[in-house]
């Protein structure tokens, strides 16, 4: 039990640690498609300690909740770490302490917070993002339910550890036409959560056209900082869903032994180096979608996921 509570403080340093380095290689790859120089990979540790080393100017019209949304921001990932398999295909001490619809609320809590920060500062502009991020959690949260009721059909759980282990044995499941759905419609869901084309541009900086970034205008030092680090830790905790439970389950340490999980984590990040490959592809090759259009795509993904249970349904 000490051990596996031991690793499962590595597994939140290893998001804690790498999360930025996930966005600044992202970052670095699509400038390099694009025939510009761009950043260094580790420039989101440098505006995080920027960010850190500033100080934080508050509004005294502001409620308790724009104080406390870069905190639940910064700790909705951690927590679902503690529940996922980020270095390990066995269970450690907190993984029966909730599913994959469990980790999706407690994300879904970080957006909600920061969507309610944005409308309590009166800033029009973080209004109208929250406005439009809240569409986008209205639609993509029954993607997220549909992909787990797949999920756990195929699998007869909706624990990470299990489904994970699902996928490997028999090696045939992973091939199935559900599962592959799945895969198609979780990725979607991970394009629209994490703000990336053709849903919305990161690094766009027109108010007018912002959405997940316009949540955060308001903030400064302290709280910008934690705001910015919770969405690294965000999509890197998508990303090891994504990866070490539906795509790639492999690589992960299968002992508990220190020498096993240090191995695991330069596999795990080749992994997501690899995926980053093709989400660069994807954003590369597409343009962002008009707001009215986001609806459709989303729809795509969530007809996508009926698609995936009715096969499951079929396939039994």
């Amino acid at each position: 039990m000490t051990s596996r509570l031991l690793f499962n403080i590595v597994q939140v340093l290893v998001v804690l640690g790498f999360a930025p380095l996930v966005k600044g290689v992202l970052a670095r790859l699509k400038e390099r498609v694009q025939s510009r120089q761009g950043p260094s990979i580790f420039q989101p540790y440098r505006d995080l300690r920027k960010l850190f080393s500033k100080d934080e100017v508050v509004s005294d019209q502001s409620s308790w909740i724009f104080r406390a949304a870069p905190y639940v921001v910064f700790i909705a990932p951690i927590f679902v770490t503690l529940l996922i398999p980020v270095l390990t295909n066995y269970p450690l001490f907190f993984a029966f302490m909730g599913d994959m619809l469990g980790g999706g609320f407690i994300l879904a809590l970080g957006g909600f917070f920061a969507a309610l920060a944005a409308v309590d500062t009166a800033n029009p502009y973080g209004a109208m993002g929250a406005s439009r991020t809240r569409m986008v959690g209205f639609l993509a949260e029954p993607v997220f339910m549909m992909v787990f009721f797949t999920v756990s059909f195929s699998a007869g759980s909706t624990i990470p550890y299990i489904v994970q282990e699902n996928w490997i044995s028999p090696f045939s499941n992973f091939f199935t036409p559900s599962h592959i759905l799945v895969v198609l419609s979780f990725l979607m869901l991970i394009i629209a959560e994490t703000g990336s084309i053709p849903v919305d541009n990161p690094s766009g900086h027109f108010e007018l056209a912002m959405i997940d970034e316009s949540k955060s205008l308001e903030y400064s030092g302290r709280g910008a900082a934690l705001m910015k680090w919770g969405g690294y830790m965000k999509f890197f905790v998508l990303l090891c869903i994504f990866l070490n439970v539906l795509v790639t389950p492999w690589g992960l340490a299968g002992s508990q032994h220190i020498y096993d999980l240090l191995l695991a984590i330069p596999l795990v990040l080749f992994k997501m180096f690899l995926f980053l490959l093709v989400l660069v592809v994807i954003e590369s090759s597409l343009s962002k979608l008009r707001l009215f259009r986001i609806t459709e795509f989303l729809t795509a993904a969530f007809i996508t996921a009926v698609a995936a249970i009715l096969v499951g349904l079929l396939q039994i």
